[in-house]
């Protein structure tokens, strides 16, 4: 995982240890997560934006971080497998102020929906390809090459809606007290990662357990 005390001195994310990955998590029996442990309880609860009865996953991120981009077929496959009453929502974080350009970026496939068709080809092209994509001429010229066209396009990530949403990332992320990425946030009320459960699979674990106790809260 990626530590958010990290951002303000190290600028390649090559510097910081992975955070383990395996199959779908099934918890081991007689180890129930425990608050402080494998998982925090946020004292004050943070925005929520689902209707009564859904239960809230967030997961934060950032396109240049190495390991938010190897947990994501993991993400997707767990996202395949919950149940109707979850609602997940990815939030792109800004620890610094150059992460604001990608956080535009995903507003603006999520507003011209083509998050789904897209998200992942935005991973490759910073982690495999190696572009850079942290400017808005970059991540335009990138956008043209997905036959995207550049106005529309430009317009959108320029918009107010975006920068808001922007700005709701940015709150969520301080809400949830959010320490590195990829991590994830339950129900306005829990908050997870690597370093805490231990490894993004067990966070995935503790994640199912979280969204059981939210159910019971209702």
């Amino acid at each position: 995982m990626m530590e958010r005390r990290e951002f303000s001195r190290v600028l390649t994310a090559g510097a910081l240890a992975a955070s383990g990955l395996a199959a779908w998590p099934v918890l081991a029996q007689g180890k129930k997560p425990e608050s402080g442990t494998d998982y925090l309880t946020l004292d004050k609860a943070a925005a929520v934006d689902t209707p009564a009865g859904k239960v809230e996953v967030l997961e934060f991120f950032w396109y240049s971080c190495p390991h938010c981009n190897a947990f994501e077929p993991q993400l997707e496959s767990w996202i395949k497998q919950t149940p109707k009453d979850v609602v997940v929502r990815r939030v792109p974080v800004r620890f610094r102020a150059d992460f604001e350009a990608q956080q535009r970026l995903y507003y603006t496939l999520e507003g011209l929906n083509k998050v789904d068709e897209l998200h992942r080809k935005v991973f490759y092209a910073v982690h495999v390809e190696k572009q850079p994509l942290n400017t808005p001429d970059t991540i335009a010229a990138w956008a043209e090459k997905q036959g995207l066209a550049k106005g529309p396009f430009m317009e959108m990530f320029n918009s107010f809606g975006v920068a808001n949403k922007a700005r709701r990332a940015a709150q969520l992320q301080d809400q949830y007290k959010v320490q590195g990425v990829p991590s994830l946030g339950i129900a306005g009320r829990y908050y997870t990662d690597g370093t805490v459960a231990g490894s993004m699979d067990r966070a995935l674990q503790v994640a199912n357990f979280l969204i059981g106790e939210a159910r019971k809260a209702k």
